[in-house]
């Protein structure tokens, strides 16, 4: 049976600053699990706390593998089975992602193996605290995406700016130039090592062509590369990343959007089965959008 998703609550501001802090004494903190490398200092022994800043708007977290509709997951994970079947109901139903503090970081993972290949689901939620003074909740939440960002090398991705750049058209260029492009290779001499045979297995922005080993998708599937997005959350980024080449070929799809003090990850991940077959950057990239603006609608519209 498919679970009931859970609307996040925004938090009401009133006799909530002592709350935030004891729910952040324990667990991952602000920039755990690889958000950023660094703690957020915390008062030492001997030392008076420091006044606590602006709590965030959200203060709990959903289930999270009840956060994501049957019929998106058959669109993301096809061929899974039909309603009923014991391998579909595992499959759709989804497995926890194990967290040592339940109140600051939840997830949900979906594998799916089928004779055409192998895809990965991944969905994660993280509530941002600060302990720094002065600086409130949601504010080292964008402090942290944009430290995200930064390691994606999304181009102006600086969060909250004017001129960041806005969302490719679905029918973008097949081959993208300018801001944007991440790769160093230039068309005429990726075409000439590709004529030569030199290009070796690599992992490239999808802006990059994929290795001469691997059919690249049609014409009518444009590379849309790694960029900001303007209709997810406060600040949101999708990056494409393409390994094509030997015995290795798949792309990784990645969503990062903020809800205020929120973070929400997306990974979406395809490997075929057929080497020569080059999963197509519209068709992940259209899904895991798709999934992100669900989410956002269905559960931060408070």
């Amino acid at each position: 049976m498919q679970r009931k998703a859970h609307r996040l609550v925004a938090a009401p501001v009133a006799g909530l600053a002592a709350a935030v802090l004891a729910a952040g004494l324990t667990g991952c903190s602000g920039g755990s699990g690889g958000r950023g490398g660094d703690d957020d200092p915390k008062p030492g022994p001997g030392e008076s706390a420091a006044p606590a800043a602006e709590p965030g708007k959200y203060r709990g977290l959903p289930e999270p593998c009840g956060y994501v509709s049957r019929e998106t997951l058959r669109r993301m994970l096809p061929g899974g089975g039909e309603d009923g079947d014991q391998d579909a109901e595992k499959l759709y139903r989804g497995q926890p992602t194990i967290t040592y503090d339940a109140d600051r970081r939840v997830g949900c993972r979906w594998n799916q193996e089928t004779p055409d290949g192998t895809r990965r689901l991944s969905v994660d939620f993280e509530r941002v605290v600060s302990y720094q003074a002065g600086v409130s909740d949601e504010e080292r939440a964008r402090q942290l995406y944009d430290k995200l960002a930064d390691a994606a090398h999304i181009p102006a991705a600086s969060s909250g700016s004017s001129d960041a750049t806005p969302s490719a058209p679905a029918k973008a260029p097949a081959t993208p130039s300018g801001k944007g492009t991440r790769s160093p290779d230039k068309t005429a001499k990726g075409a000439k090592d590709a004529k030569d045979g030199k290009n070796a297995p690599k992992t490239t922005d999808a802006a990059s062509r994929p290795a001469t080993t691997a059919t690249p998708p049609a014409a009518d599937e444009p590379e849309l590369g790694s960029r900001t997005l303007d209709d997810v959350g406060d600040d949101a980024f999708v990056s494409d990343r393409l390994t094509a080449g030997g015995a290795d070929v798949h792309r990784d799809v990645t969503v990062v959007f903020r809800a205020a003090n929120i973070l929400v990850t997306i990974v979406y991940h395809q490997q075929p089965t057929d080497r020569t077959r080059v999963p197509g950057s519209q068709d992940l990239q259209g899904k895991a959008h798709g999934l992100a603006r669900e989410i956002e609608a269905g559960h931060f519209s408070n």
